[in-house]
């Protein structure tokens, strides 16, 4: 069988996954090749880069939690990160009971090009938002929304556009292509 390796655009409110309870949107919508898998989440209120294949081997080699691959988001929070904060980022959090990896965290200088969220953020006239990009070689269950909650930010809005060397591009919400493994390590 042919090794396939797929770059996703995963919209907002759909599962990391082909299989869902009653009413869950899931990735069966989009017209995957059979044989396909997620390697990796995004959970549902998250945007983004979603890498599936069918070569366990790599799949088992990108989830490794050794092999420190890492992982950047384009991260709206709710208010504007102080320096503090960002520094806190970087060395690294306790969240519940674990440190986390320090990480790369900036605020980006003007907000990103992106596509306005169906649903909307919430938007709350005297609290203005900001954007920042983090780069993770970890990702734990809900991380990134941990971290800057955990920092006094909390995330509106989470779009993963980077895995290793696989970028999420131009690739509009719902469409993917396929690609070569070497293009992502």
């Amino acid at each position: 069988m042919k090794k396939r390796y797929i770059l996703f655009h995963k919209p907002y409110g759909y599962l990391s996954q082909f299989t869902g309870l009653t009413g869950q949107k899931t990735l069966s919508e989009f017209g995957f090749p059979e044989g396909v898998y997620a390697a990796g989440r995004l959970d549902k209120d998250s945007e983004g880069l979603l890498l599936l294949t069918n070569d366990g081997p790599f799949k088992n080699q990108l989830l490794n939690p050794r092999s420190q691959h890492r992982k950047t988001y384009l991260v709206q929070v709710e208010g504007v990160p102080t320096a503090a904060a960002l520094q806190n980022l970087r060395r690294g959090v306790v969240i519940k009971g674990y440190k986390t990896k320090p990480c790369q965290a900036v605020l980006c200088t003007e907000s990103p090009d992106v596509l306005p969220r169906d649903p909307p953020i919430r938007h709350r006239i005297n609290v203005p938002t900001r954007w920042m990009r983090i780069t993770l070689t970890e990702g734990k269950n809900r991380q990134v929304r941990r971290m800057t909650a955990k920092v006094g930010f909390p995330t509106l809005r989470l779009i993963r556009t980077q895995i290793e060397k696989a970028q999420l591009g131009e690739l509009a919400s719902g469409e993917w292509c396929d690609v070569s493994r070497r293009e992502i390590l």
